[in-house]
C-alpha cells in the first residue's frame, strides 16, 4: 500500500454545520483555503461558492428565514471572544454587527421574519452572560439588553409569535436549567426547579409554542426526549434511549469483539435506560422531527411527525455513512432538512434529506486530498476490563499492512473534555498513523459521555485518578493484543486528554515509549486560577474548587509528581488559549527538563485552544510524526 505523508492527510477537507436557507441555497462551512469559511450551494454537487476569505475559522452560519442574507460567527487567534458578522449573499458585503471584541458572542437564533436577532454575551460582566437582541441592520452598542444574567447563559431560539426566547443556563456540564424570557414585560419564567444535577439539552420550541422539546436526564440514567408543557411545568417522555440501536450495528460489532477478545464483564456503560438521545430539532409549522440516538458512539437518526403533543410517528430512515451525523437545518417549508455526516472512512460532508422519505443526497463533495477512500481504515468496537470490574469502551484500528514481527507500535488517543466522547468520526491524524504503521486506541474512560450520568460521575474530584487507572488497563489489555509491540506504546491527548498523557506518564511510567501532550493541563491549581472567567465554576463543579480541594488538586498535578516521569514528552500549545493557558506548558516543559527528561516544546503564537490554521497543523503534526519516528 502507498504511505502518504502527514501534510497530505491534513489537506483532506471537512464540509459542515449545514444550513438550509430560503430559495434553497445551502450554506456551509468548507476548510477548502486552510481555514473553514462560508460557501454555498444551489444544487447538489454543484460548483461551490465561496463567501468569506479570512485567515481565521468561520464557527457557524445560520441564513436569514426570509432574506438572501446570514449571520456567521468568528473570532481572532482562537481566543474564543466570538463577533457576530451579517454576509449579504448578492452584494457579498460583511457588516460587523457586534464590534465588541473583548467580548464573547453567543448565537441565539433569528426572530421568524428575519428582522432581529438574538445572542448572549459577557459584554457587561466577563465572568457572566447576558440576553440581548438586536435589529439586523444595527450595529455594536445598539443591541438591546432584555436580561441581566449571573451565570452561563445561552439563546435557544425565538417562540413561534416571536414574543419570547429560551434561554438556557449551565451550572455545570451535567446540570442545566431552562427559562423562557417575556421580551414584552422581561419577566424570565424558570421551568426547571431540581435537585442534584440534571441535564436540559437541545431546548426547542412546540408549533405551538406551548411547550418545549428537548433531552433531559431528570428520571434516567441517559437522555430521553420529552416534552415541557409550558402552563404546567410537567414532562412527558415522547422517546427513550430504547430502540433498534440496542440490538443493531454497533451493538454486533461489540459482540463480535467480546467473542474475538474473550473479555467479557458484567459492568458495562449504556445500562438499563439505553443510550442518549443526544439532540432534537423541531420546524414547527410542519410538525416534523428529527433526533438522534448515541449509539456507543455510533449516531442513529429518527425522522417523523409530531402527530400528537407527545407522539411522533416515524418517516423512513435517511441513508446516511455510518459514523456520527448531527447539525439539524430544517428547510423555510420544513420538507427537507440538512444535516452534516462523518464516520471513521468517510470525510464530514453536508447531505439533504427528504422528511417524508428519507430520500437522501450528498450536496458537497469535500475533497480526500487524492488519498483513495478505500485505504482509510474501520475501527473495531471493543470493551476491556480495568480494575474494578467494568468494561471500557474503545475503539481500535490496527494498519492494513501486515503487522511486523515484534508487533504495531500503538498510538493510544485519549480525548479531552472529560465529559466527552471518542466516536467513529473521520480523523485525519489517525489515519495518517494507520497508513504508516501505527496501531491506533481509543478508550473512552470512565468520565466520558454518552454512557450514562453516573459513568460519566465515575472520575469527578476525588475519584480522578480512577479513570487514569482506566487507561493502564487498556494498556495491559493491548499486551495481550498479539500484533501490538508492547514496548512502543504511546500516550496522546489534546486538552484535558492532555492532562491524562501526563497523568499516565507520571503515574505509571513503565508503560509508556513516549508522550504527545496537546493544549493540556499540568496543574489543576495554576489552570483553574488563569482559566476564563466565564469557564471557572463551571470546571470547579467537575475538577473540584480552589477553596475546598486545593490539596488534593495540588496531589494529582502531574507538575507536581514530574521526577517520575522516564519517557520522552512532546509539548504542544496556543499562546492565546483562554481554556488551558499556555502557562500549564510552560511549566511542565521547564519541571520536566530539570528532571533530565528528553522533551520537545512547540508554541504557536496565532493559536488558542487547538490547531485551528492549516499551516500550524501541518507545522505541529510533522512534528509530532518526527518525534514519534525518533522516540517510537
Amino acid at each position: 500500500m502507498h504511505q502518504y505523508d502527514i501534510e497530505r492527510y491534513l489537506n483532506v477537507r471537512n464540509a459542515g454545520g449545514a444550513d438550509l436557507g430560503p430559495n434553497g441555497r445551502l450554506s456551509f462551512l468548507l476548510n477548502t483555503t486552510g481555514t473553514g469559511q462560508v460557501w454555498s450551494l444551489d444544487e447538489p454537487l454543484g460548483w461551490p461558492e465561496q463567501h468569506t476569505f479570512f485567515e481565521e475559522s468561520v464557527s457557524f452560519v445560520d441564513s436569514s428565514p426570509q432574506r438572501a442574507e446570514a449571520v456567521f460567527g468568528m473570532d481572532e487567534g482562537g481566543n474564543e471572544r466570538a463577533q457576530l458578522y451579517l454576509l449579504n449573499y448578492e452584494s457579498g458585503e460583511i457588516t460587523d454587527l457586534t464590534d465588541r471584541p473583548e467580548a464573547k458572542h453567543r448565537w441565539g437564533g433569528w426572530d421568524g421574519e428575519g428582522d432581529r436577532f438574538a445572542f448572549a454575551s459577557n459584554r457587561r460582566d466577563e465572568a457572566v452572560f447576558d440576553v440581548y437582541v438586536q435589529d439586523r441592520d444595527a450595529t455594536g452598542d445598539d443591541a438591546e439588553l432584555v436580561y441581566e444574567g449571573d451565570g452561563w447563559l445561552s439563546v435557544a431560539g425565538w417562540s413561534p409569535s416571536d414574543d419570547r426566547l429560551i434561554v438556557h443556563e449551565a451550572h455545570s456540564s451535567f446540570d442545566h436549567d431552562v427559562y423562557t424570557l417575556d421580551l414584552d414585560s422581561g419577566g424570565l419564567t424558570h421551568h426547571t426547579p431540581h435537585e442534584g444535577d440534571v441535564r436540559y439539552g437541545s431546548p426547542e420550541w412546540g408549533p405551538d409554542g406551548e411547550g418545549l422539546y428537548l433531552v433531559t436526564d431528570r428520571d434516567s440514567d441517559t437522555l430521553r426526549l420529552e416534552r415541557l408543557d409550558l402552563a404546567t411545568d410537567e414532562f412527558s417522555v415522547v422517546a427513550s434511549g430504547e430502540g433498534p440501536g440496542r440490538e443493531s450495528g454497533a451493538g454486533a460489532d461489540e459482540e463480535d469483539g467480546e467473542a474475538k477478545r474473550g473479555d467479557a464483564s458484567p459492568v458495562k456503560p449504556g445500562g438499563d435506560d439505553g443510550w442518549n438521545v443526544d439532540g432534537v430539532a423541531v420546524h414547527e409549522e410542519s410538525r416534523r422531527v428529527v433526533y438522534s440516538r448515541n449509539v456507543d458512539g455510533y449516531t442513529e437518526i429518527t425522522v417523523g411527525e409530531l402527530v400528537e403533543a407527545d407522539r411522533i410517528d416515524p418517516f423512513p430512515t435517511p441513508d446516511l455513512p455510518r459514523g456520527v451525523a448531527g447539525g439539524v437545518s430544517f428547510g423555510p417549508d420544513g420538507n427537507r432538512f440538512a444535516i452534516t455526516a462523518t464516520g471513521s472512512t468517510h470525510n464530514a460532508n453536508a447531505y439533504v434529506v427528504d422528511a417524508t422519505t428519507g430520500e437522501t443526497e450528498r450536496w458537497t463533495a469535500a475533497s480526500t486530498a487524492g488519498i483513495p477512500p478505500e485505504t482509510f481504515v474501520e475501527p473495531e468496537l471493543v470493551h476491556y476490563p480495568t480494575f474494578d470490574g467494568r468494561e471500557i469502551p474503545a475503539f481500535f484500528s490496527v494498519p492494513a499492512a501486515k503487522s511486523p514481527e515484534e508487533g504495531y507500535p500503538v498510538v493510544v488517543d485519549i480525548h479531552g473534555g472529560p465529559e466527552s466522547q471518542r466516536r467513529p468520526s473521520f480523523a485525519s491524524v489517525k489515519q495518517y498513523l494507520l497508513n504508516n504503521g501505527y496501531a491506533v486506541f481509543e478508550p473512552n474512560v470512565r468520565g466520558s459521555s454518552g454512557y450514562g450520568k453516573a459513568y460519566s460521575a465515575l472520575d469527578d474530584v476525588e475519584k480522578r485518578m480512577d479513570s487514569v487507572a482506566d487507561i493502564r488497563a487498556g494498556v495491559e489489555w493491548l499486551h495481550d493484543h498479539p500484533e501490538v509491540d508492547p514496548d512502543r506504546v504511546v500516550a496522546m491527548g489534546g486538552s484535558y486528554g492532555g492532562f491524562m498523557v501526563l497523568a499516565a506518564l507520571t503515574e505509571y511510567p513503565e508503560l509508556w515509549a513516549a508522550g504527545v501532550d496537546v493544549v493540556g493541563i499540568a496543574n489543576f491549581v495554576t489552570f483553574l486560577e488563569n482559566t476564563g472567567d466565564w469557564r471557572r465554576e463551571l470546571r470547579e463543579a467537575e475538577y473540584g474548587s480552589l477553596d475546598e480541594d486545593r490539596e488534593f488538586l495540588e496531589s494529582i498535578s502531574p507538575i507536581n509528581n514530574i521526577e517520575a516521569i522516564e519517557s520522552p514528552l512532546f509539548v504542544l500549545h496556543g499562546a492565546n488559549d483562554p481554556r488551558v493557558p499556555v502557562g500549564e506548558a510552560e511549566q511542565i516543559v521547564e519541571e520536566a527538563r530539570e528532571q533530565g527528561v528528553p522533551v520537545r516544546k512547540l508554541i504557536f503564537d496565532d493559536e488558542g485552544h487547538g490547531f485551528a490554521k492549516l499551516e500550524n497543523r501541518i507545522e505541529a503534526y510533522r512534528a509530532v510524526v518526527d518525534f514519534l519516528a525518533e522516540h517510537v
